[in-house]
């Protein structure tokens, strides 16, 4: 009886709660964006140098061209499959979001930049698989921000964060705690926010996919440290909304850094 009254005022309460603090982080007013999170499985030697090449002179640019912009663009530090290239593609447009590769098949100055990756012979491929996520941004934050150390090429690392929940339920609950304080309590803990991200489609659903900025691993520690210390983040975490049964069932952490064609 106490979990089915739990989940009868999640599913009530849910769209209220989403609205309370959206504009905790940025205004209301931004149209919402949509991601692409593509993963790019690659072989050490010749792949990763073509890849780089790839990235930088055909794909960005040209997805640039199509209103896709700024295009992140990470190399995995700390973390499984290495080397593997992940990429950001934000858009307001959802339908140029899903229709991307049709469109750049129809850009002539892209498929000459991309010849060598592109039409990479069978035997020789360019990689080893390619694995893409669809999230949509949450209400609370609804543009990607780009970290100001990005313009100055200065040196940041990010934290890719996905979390599982074991029912649809507990993931909205999840959802709905970052937009009851979660984005205060970064930005009080020295954490940059970058995107926070509703999955749609793709593996291990249902899911919600974060990042963070810092400019080293012990600002990332400490960041965390004081997340975990805030009061207010005590209080939230207790209450018996978010407590009363686990609403995370697996986090996936990584820890990535940007190439030097990255526009995050």
């Amino acid at each position: 009886m106490r979990r089915r009254n739990f989940l009868k005022a999640a599913l009530a309460t849910t769209a209220a709660s989403l609205t309370t603090t959206a504009a905790t982080a940025q205004t209301s007013n931004s149209p919402r964006e949509y991601y692409q999170f593509r993963k790019y499985m690659l072989r050490s030697g010749p792949q990763t140098r073509l890849a780089d090449q790839f990235f930088s002179s055909a794909l960005i640019p040209a997805l640039n061209r199509l209103g896709l912009s700024p295009i992140g663009a990470f190399r995995v530090e700390f973390g499984p499959q290495t080397p593997t290239i992940y990429l950001l593609i934000p858009g307001t447009n959802l339908e140029t979001l899903v229709d991307v590769d049709l469109l750049l098949a129809k850009d002539s100055e892209f498929l000459k930049a991309a010849e060598p990756f592109w039409s990479a012979p069978a035997k020789e491929p360019s990689f080893e698989r390619i694995e893409s996520t669809l999230l949509k941004s949450f209400e609370g934050w609804p543009k990607l921000v780009v970290p100001a150390a990005a313009a100055k090429k200065e040196k940041r690392i990010f934290q890719l964060r996905t979390y599982e929940s074991p029912t649809l339920a507990d993931h909205v609950r999840k959802v709905e705690m970052f937009h009851h304080g979660e984005f205060e309590f970064f930005r009080r803990s020295g954490c940059g926010q970058v995107f926070f991200g509703d999955g749609l489609i793709g593996p291990n659903l249902p899911k919600l996919t974060y990042m963070l900025t810092f400019p080293d691993l012990e600002a990332l520690n400490a960041g965390w440290d004081r997340f975990r210390a805030d009061p207010d983040w005590k209080k939230l975490s207790a209450d018996p909304r978010y407590s009363f049964e686990a609403i995370v069932s697996n986090v996936d952490s990584l820890v990535l850094s940007p190439a030097p064609y990255s526009q995050v």
